[in-house]
C-alpha cells in the first residue's frame, strides 16, 4: 500500500510538473498582454473549478476562522508570486524563468526554520548556498536592465516560498479545494481595479491561451496537492524539477529558444542540489522511523 501510495504521489507530482509548464507557454504564447490581466484570467478558470469542488462536496468556501489569517497570507504572496512569474516568463526563456522559480523549495527550509520553528542543519544550509550558485549561472548579473527580469523571477520564488510555508503552517486543517477557491477569489478581487485600469483588448486566440494557461494552472495546482497527500514532501519533491525538462522542450519545440551552456550548468548544479537535499532528507526520515522502531521494541 505504501509503495501504490508513492507511486500515485510521483504520478501527480509529474502531472503538476507538466501543467505549469504548459501553463508557462500558454502565457507567452499570449504575447504581449499586461501580467495582471494574465493573472486575472489565470484564476479565474481555477476560481470555477474549486467552486465546483465546493459544491461537489458542500466545503467551505471561506475556511475555518482561526485559519483564515494563514489563508489571507498565502493568497497575498502566492498572487504576487504569480505576478512576478508571469512577467519573468515573458522576458526570459521560458525553462530560464521557471528554474528560477524551482529555486523556492530551498526557500522554505529557510522560512520554515525561521517563522515554523523548524530544524535546519549546515547540510541543508549548504545546499541552499548552492543552488543559489546554480541560480546565479541562469542570471549572469550584469549591471544593465537586462537582469531586471531574473531579479524579478527571483523576487517570484521568495513570494512562492513565502505562499508555501504558509500551506505548511495550514498543513491538511483545511480541504484542498477550499485553499485554492480562497486563493483565487482573493487573487481576481484584489487585482480587479487595476486589471481595468491596464487591460487591453485579446484576439480570440489570445482569450483562448488565457482560458487554456488557466486549466493548465488549475491541473498543476490541484495535482500538487493530491500529490502531497499521497506522498511526504521530501519523498517525491524531486520529481517536480521535471517542470525544466517540460519547459525547456516546449520552449524548444514552440519558441525555437534555447537556452544557453551557462543556464543549462545553472540547471544542472540546482538539480543536483535539489536531488542530494531529496536523498539526504530520506536518510534522515529512515533514521527517525528506526529510532521509534527502537523506542518502541524497549517499550515492549
Amino acid at each position: 500500500m505504501e509503495s501504490s501510495n508513492r507511486l500515485k504521489g510521483v504520478f501527480f507530482i509529474i502531472l503538476s510538473a507538466a501543467g505549469f509548464a504548459g501553463m508557462s507557454a500558454f502565457v507567452k504564447l499570449a504575447g504581449d498582454l499586461p501580467s495582471f490581466q494574465k493573472v486575472f484570467f489565470r484564476n479565474l478558470v481555477s476560481t470555477v473549478m474549486a467552486l465546483y469542488l465546493i459544491i461537489k462536496h458542500k466545503g467551505s468556501f471561506t475556511g475555518k476562522k482561526e485559519n483564515r489569517k494563514l489563508l489571507l497570507m498565502r493568497s497575498l504572496f502566492g498572487t504576487l508570486g504569480v505576478i512576478f512569474n508571469f512577467y519573468a516568463i515573458d522576458k526570459l526563456i521560458l525553462s530560464d524563468a521557471n528554474m528560477l522559480n524551482k529555486i523556492s523549495p530551498f526557500l522554505v527550509v529557510i522560512l520554515s526554520a525561521v517563522f515554523l520553528k523548524e530544524k535546519i542543519n549546515t547540510k541543508q544550509i549548504s545546499m541552499i548556498i548552492i543552488a543559489f550558485i546554480g541560480a546565479l549561472f541562469i542570471i549572469k548579473p550584469t549591471f544593465s536592465v537586462q537582469v531586471i527580469p531574473y531579479l524579478i523571477g527571483i523576487l517570484g520564488a521568495i513570494c512562492a516560498a513565502s505562499a508555501y510555508t504558509c500551506l505548511r503552517a495550514i498543513g491538511n486543517k483545511e480541504d484542498y479545494y477550499t485553499i485554492v477557491f480562497f486563493f483565487s477569489v482573493f487573487s481576481i478581487v484584489s487585482i480587479l481595479p487595476i486589471v481595468v485600469m491596464v487591460y487591453e483588448p485579446m484576439t480570440l486566440m489570445q482569450l483562448v491561451y488565457m482560458l487554456m494557461a488557466g486549466v493548465c494552472a488549475s491541473i498543476g495546482q490541484f495535482g500538487i496537492t493530491l500529490a502531497y497527500r499521497f506522498a511526504p514532501a521530501k519523498e517525491i519533491s524531486i520529481f517536480d524539477y521535471t517542470n525544466i525538462i517540460f519547459s525547456a522542450i516546449l520552449s524548444i519545440v514552440i519558441f525555437g529558444a534555447y537556452p544557453d551552456r551557462w543556464s543549462i550548468l545553472g540547471y544542472c548544479i540546482v538539480f543536483a542540489a535539489a536531488l542530494y537535499m531529496f536523498m539526504y532528507n530520506r536518510k534522515l526520515d529512515r533514521e527517525e522511523r528506526a529510532k521509534l522502531e527502537n523506542k518502541s521494541m524497549k517499550c515492549s
